[in-house]
């Protein structure tokens, strides 16, 4: 008898409990996959909390897409301003949680990702492919199976080389990989032949590719006299000419971005400076701050790494131009494929915008906490300066003082040391 009584009652607690897992299985299932993800609780509740509230059909997908979370923000976001609840404190935070969990998504997201063979290269992929010594051409995938199929390379719209011609090449391949980064790969061409009718290449399958998601300024190797300033000042004057002799140094290699420069004494990091020179018989002004310093006291000389955070386009340009007139044909070849993939990311990116564009018109100007601008980066501000002073005829005198300061008569001595070897940084913070 009262094992009888003890089977309905434990039958009723199984009923009761399979009851329960139907109606919550969803909910279970969802923590259960967060904890296995190693999700702290308070993100499980704030994801449940989205997912609910945007009605989806499998919440998991939070756990592992951006997409899903994009969509979940935007629809929150629009409800809130439909709503007039946008300026909720509540709301402010909920969506201030869900851009600090995206960006964690997206950091790890960016961690796992990684093309490991050209393999799984999609139709309509873009390439820019360099033969050495030809220049850099434009192609695309057609088809990706036992061999990378792709469009005849053209430059310029035009195909100056046969499909014929490019059969045994070994080629350089650049490309733009949606939502991931940039590979190079280097690949031999085996055959030609029709695609769907087109004219194309059969290139062999590479698992050796490089990843790489920004590139870095072009440098080049320069020796170029000098004058350096140091910036004590809050407001800066970016088109100021400085008429006054500063410290004298030598710039041993150069980018648009920043330069290494050599001085006499011990310099000293966390600096701002200003450089002025010239490149080609065309003024230059540079804005930054020392990052680094390499001090060598058996010479007592500093290598400063200068990081520019201020120049005007025009001078930008000629720097530009010296150093890509400095490099070798072979290194022009590669940046050219660098910048063309960099403006196939660009316009990946800019048609990917409107999907976050819903999401950033909705927020106040609480949503996001914007930390105080240093001076350097003030570009608007220096553009406006620079706009009122393009007829000032005292600019146009201090750049005609500066060009005789820094003339054949002022420059370094032969060995290229240093005129002044006092420690130029010593006095920084008085």
């Amino acid at each position: 008898m009262y094992i009888l009584v003890g089977i309905i009652i434990l039958a009723s607690i199984v009923i009761i409990l399979s009851g329960l897992y139907s109606v919550f299985k969803t909910k279970i299932n969802f923590y259960i996959t967060g904890l296995d993800s190693k999700f702290s609780i308070p993100s499980l509740n704030l994801l449940w909390k989205v997912a609910t509230l945007c009605k989806l059909e499998n919440p998991t997908s939070l756990f592992f897409s951006l997409p899903s979370l994009q969509k979940c923000m935007s629809e929150i976001t629009s409800r809130a301003s439909a709503d007039g609840n946008s300026g909720d404190p509540k709301m402010q935070q909920l969506i201030s949680k869900l851009f600090e969990y995206r960006t964690k998504l997206q950091n790890e997201s960016d961690e796992k990702k990684g093309m490991d063979s050209t393999k799984s290269l999609e139709r309509g992929q873009k390439l820019r492919i360099i033969l050495p010594g030809k220049g850099v051409f434009v192609s695309e995938v057609l088809n990706s199976s036992s061999q990378l199929i792709i469009s005849v390379p053209r430059q310029k719209d035009l195909i100056p080389i046969t499909a014929e011609q490019w059969v045994g090449k070994v080629i350089n391949v650049y490309l733009w990989k949606k939502g991931d980064a940039r590979y190079v790969f280097d690949t031999t061409v085996e055959g030609h032949g029709l695609f769907i009718g087109e004219s194309s290449l059969s290139l062999k399958h590479s698992t050796n590719l490089v990843r790489t998601q920004k590139r870095k300024s072009v440098r080049a190797k320069c020796k170029i006299n000098a004058q350096l300033f140091i910036i004590k000042g809050e407001v800066i004057d970016y088109n100021a000419v400085e008429t006054h002799d500063g410290y004298k140094c030598i710039l041993e290699d150069i980018s648009e971005s920043g330069a290494l420069i050599r001085i006499g004494g011990k310099g000293a990091a966390n600096v701002q400076i200003k450089l002025q020179y010239s490149i080609q018989n065309v003024f230059v002004i540079m804005f930054g701050v020392v990052r680094t310093v390499e001090y060598n006291a058996e010479t007592n000389q500093s290598l400063l790494h200068f990081e520019c955070i201020h120049i005007e386009q025009n001078m930008k340009n000629e720097v530009l131009k010296y150093v890509y007139d400095m490099l070798p044909e072979e290194e022009k070849e590669v940046y050219e494929a660098l910048d063309l993939t960099d403006a196939d990311q660009k316009a990946d990116e800019s048609s990917d915008s409107d999907a976050g564009e819903n999401i950033e018109k909705n927020l106040t100007e609480t949503d996001v906490t914007i930390p105080p601008q240093k001076p350097l980066n003030n570009e608007d501000a220096a553009k406006q300066v620079a706009a009122q002073n393009q007829q000032s005829e005292a600019a146009n005198e201090g750049i005609q003082k500066l060009k005789k300061l820094i003339s054949a008569d002022a420059l370094l001595p032969a060995d290229n040391a240093p005129v002044e070897t006092l420690n130029l940084f010593d006095d920084y913070d008085k």
